[in-house]
């Protein structure tokens, strides 16, 4: 086993989190239920890679995610900071000595747990009491009915988080920045978040928590950092991810920086935008620095890009957005977990294992040397069909916006993944019919990549109950795409639909250079060059003029990795 340490910096990157250990979770709960699908009892993943055994004071075993969140005070809702499963620790005695005079505390009334976390609580109850309890037979009915009115409630009210989160966590894990409170509307800058940090011993404790996680790993294969760039989050990450840098430094890091699109749809005014556009520029150089392979997540509007086509997104709702993005991140990252066979073994069920440092160097070492890629998803992956298989590689599309299309780049390099995929008759693909319909495809291209790393699973992805409701109509119980829609539902969720069949790929490509040079030129205009407007702006972010123009070496030397042809150099020999 090599373990992965999972970090989650910022809102919205909890958001994705709370999706990505769902889903875990379910797959524990699928793998041990009598009822369940034979593909979920034998999925052939490690998921010791991700989780933690454990022990409470009372003797209980635990098994939690290796796993470090940050984010607001106040941010975890009604969930503790210490979890649900190990005593609480009695608050510390704040009375001053040297005070002499009356003290008055002003509590605030705890929040009220929505229907969903009422039942995770039930459930908790029944089984510690009535382990052994099995009389209770008419359970169906109301169990149903309640499951609607969750789903319905988490649909109109998801504030945090942890509303619709299913996992246990360790106490070590959940880590609020005291004295940043989950309303605050002013933490919108880099600045601030490097302040925070390194304030009030933030950064120790922080560390700390890391460290407890890092430490007990045998053979880690790696760090997979989460990180909503958006705002002040983006301080937070960077310096976190540069006290990782000189604490581990033989140790990879795998980041998503991620947008939600929420952010993009509020009107906003010259100023704000080239605050904005800045910001992006700053906040991607410095994080880019700090890790060994970039994956940007986050479209201005996923609900009318072509990743959605099979979706119903609702753009205003992180609890919508989120769930597609993890839905990538956990598709992309299983052959990290997957069990070795033999040298000479094959699996029936899986194929392609690859660990975190192997991806690294396939993406972005020797073969081609950027580190910026792009996330491509198809959710749910269209049949393998032979009518089918001239368009599935079509059906990936990018999870970030300036991507160019149709690029013939000959030294393009990428990892695909595709997991629980069916075939003709919606019937479940073998890992060989895969490999047979991906060679088809790319056989049928009109390009193809310089390299390409297949990954196959026969285990799809799991929806867990509190998934949001994104499915279009023509989606069935199964993932597969109905030739007619189902009349009378416009949206279907996880009552609806029990699993879908996934594919990923992430690519190094000439297609990301808009990207980049985007962002290069806004800090070129806004930051850079003479008279620059927003050059105060980013004097009061803690930037002087030398930082700015090293981050901008940073973002010309990615553009010039991947141009063929470098419009300029500045060697003439």
């Amino acid at each position: 086993m090599r373990e992965i340490v999972t970090i989650q910096v910022g809102s919205y990157a909890n958001f994705i989190g709370s999706h990505f250990w769902n889903f875990q979770d379910e797959l524990l709960g699928l793998a041990e239920s009598p009822e369940s699908d034979e593909v979920f009892k034998n999925h052939s993943l490690d998921m010791d890679v991700l989780y933690r055994t454990g022990e409470t004071q009372q003797g209980l075993l635990t098994y939690t995610p290796r796993m470090v969140s940050v984010n607001f005070q106040g941010s975890l809702g009604s969930v503790s900071s210490r979890g649900s499963l190990y005593d609480q620790i009695p608050a510390k005695n704040m009375d001053v000595m040297t005070w002499k005079g009356r003290v008055i505390t002003h509590a605030s009334e705890p929040l009220r747990r929505n229907l969903f976390l009422q039942s995770l609580s039930e459930e908790g109850q029944e089984s510690v009491g009535k382990a052994n309890d099995l009389d209770n037979v008419n359970n169906n009915s109301p169990a149903e009915i309640q499951d609607k009115d969750i789903v319905e409630c988490l649909e109109s009210d998801v504030q945090y988080w942890t509303d619709f989160s299913k996992v246990h966590y360790h106490p070590q894990s959940l880590y609020e920045l005291s004295g940043l409170w989950a309303d605050i509307q002013e933490f919108d800058n880099y600045g601030l978040g490097k302040e925070a940090f390194c304030g009030h011993q933030h950064g120790e404790e922080i560390d700390d928590r890391l460290r407890f996680f890092v430490e007990e790993c045998d053979h880690i294969q790696g760090i997979q950092c989460i990180v909503d760039d958006s705002g002040g989050f983006s301080g937070v990450s960077a310096m976190f991810l540069e006290s990782i840098a000189d604490e581990y430094p033989n140790v990879p890091v795998l980041l998503y920086n991620a947008r939600n699109p929420s952010l993009h749809m509020d009107s906003k005014g010259r100023k704000q935008a080239i605050s904005h556009n800045l910001h992006d520029a700053v906040s991607f150089s410095r994080l880019s620095e700090l890790c060994k392979l970039i994956i940007p997540v986050g479209l201005p509007s996923l609900s009318g890009s072509r990743a959605s086509q099979f979706l119903r997104i609702e753009d205003e709702k992180p609890y919508h957005s989120s769930a597609v993005y993890a839905s990538a991140m956990h598709s992309f990252s299983l052959p990290f977990r997957m069990k070795q066979s033999g040298p000479s073994a094959e699996s029936i069920y899986t194929s392609g294992a690859l660990d975190m440092y192997g991806t690294v160097q396939m993406l972005a070492g020797q073969m081609r040397q950027n580190m910026v890629t792009i996330l491509d998803v198809a959710m749910p992956a269209p049949s393998l069909s032979d009518r089918a298989q001239q368009s599935f590689l079509g059906n990936l599309q990018p999870l970030i916006p300036d991507i160019a299309e149709d690029v013939e780049d000959f030294h393009a390099v990428e990892t695909m993944n595709i997991h629980g995929a069916v075939t003709s008759g919606n019937q479940r693909a073998s890992i060989n019919d895969v490999k047979d319909a991906v060679e088809c495809a790319y056989d049928n291209s009109v390009t193809r990549p310089k390299f390409s790393h297949l990954s196959a699973s026969t285990c799809p992805l799991p929806i867990p109950l509190p998934f949001p409701m994104i499915f279009r109509d023509m989606v069935g119980q199964h993932g597969e795409l109905l030739e007619t829609p189902i009349s009378g539902s416009s949206s279907r969720g996880s009552i609806e639909v029990h699993s879908i069949p996934m594919a990923t790929r992430l690519r190094s490509s000439t297609a990301v250079l808009p990207f980049l040079e985007r962002k290069l030129e806004n800090l070129r205009r806004f930051g850079i060059e003479r008279g620059a407007i927003g050059a105060p702006l980013l004097q009061s972010w803690g930037f002087g003029k030398d930082e700015v123009e090293d981050m901008g070496e940073v973002l010309s030397k990615m553009v010039t990795t991947l141009k063929p042809y470098p419009q300029y150099s500045s060697d003439s020999d």
